[in-house]
């Protein structure tokens, strides 16, 4: 049987933290695909940046504001989906937030939002999407996870924690939707060009103390995560599920 090409057309995505770095460039790569793109973000601007940017390519984009630690706002956004464009076969749990401190230094305001932000969000994000795809028997959910939910990590025990947390619930989703049709996976980046980590990456020498944890030399970039991303939304990899795919230069290879 051939392989399937990397191919979303006609397909309804949606893509939270959607307004800008990985998310942004996942939602263009969907729509490159074929796919109508939901952008969901807590800002405002930048997910309808995002939306424009998909229309100005000739595809067709919805921005939704939501708020991924609420219940009710994650509900109304699949909610939302559907009600613009009938139905949900894709989401891309990306919306997150890191916070840098040692183990004992951490505010518990600062934990809190970690938690809420990258694996509470994940979840209802998760149990809506779920939810919807059940009804219609298919879907497929890309969990954003991180090489730093395989591995540990100074300085980041709130982000580390959270990111192993969304392994363990993409894998228990697998396992739990495969029979009803539904795929669940998460990709693990490495260190990536996004403005999550600000001044960071215009400081030569943090630079260069991030690109040492890659053998490949180099930090990746968001095309290259929204291109697995996309991969694993599609049919070319129908038989991939409860994997934990890594895109980080091979960080956790050693």
């Amino acid at each position: 049987m051939p392989l399937a090409a990397a191919d979303l057309d006609g397909k309804v995505t949606l893509v939270t933290g959607g307004g800008a770095g990985i998310g942004r460039a996942t939602a263009l790569a969907f729509a490159d695909a074929g796919a109508s793109v939901v952008v969901a973000d807590v800002d405002q601007a930048g997910g309808e940046d995002t939306a424009r940017a998909v229309r100005e390519r000739g595809g067709a984009a919805r921005f939704i504001a939501t708020d991924v630690t609420r219940a009710g706002s994650v509900e109304a956004m699949v909610a939302a989906t559907v009600a613009v464009f009938g139905r949900l076969d894709c989401a891309f749990n990306n919306a997150g937030v890191g916070s840098l401190s040692r183990t004992h230094e951490y505010r518990e305001e600062d934990w809190d939002r970690v938690m809420a932000v990258n694996l509470k969000g994940v979840w209802l994000c998760v149990k809506y999407e779920v939810l919807r795809m059940l009804e219609q028997g298919s879907g497929v959910i890309v969990n954003m996870a991180s090489a730093t939910g395989l591995v540990g990590a100074r300085n980041a025990a709130a982000y580390v924690t959270s990111k192993h947390g969304v392994v363990g619930l993409t894998r228990a989703a697998a396992l739990e939707y495969a029979e009803h049709g539904i795929r669940v996976n998460a990709v693990c980046p490495g260190v990536i060009r996004t403005r999550m980590h600000g001044g960071r990456l215009e400081d030569a020498a943090e630079v260069a103390h991030l690109t040492a944890y890659h053998p490949l030399g180099r930090l990746g970039e968001p095309e290259e995560v929204a291109a697995a991303v996309v991969w694993l939304s599609s049919d070319a990899a129908s038989f991939v599920t409860g994997t934990m795919l890594t895109v980080d230069g091979a960080w956790t290879a050693g």
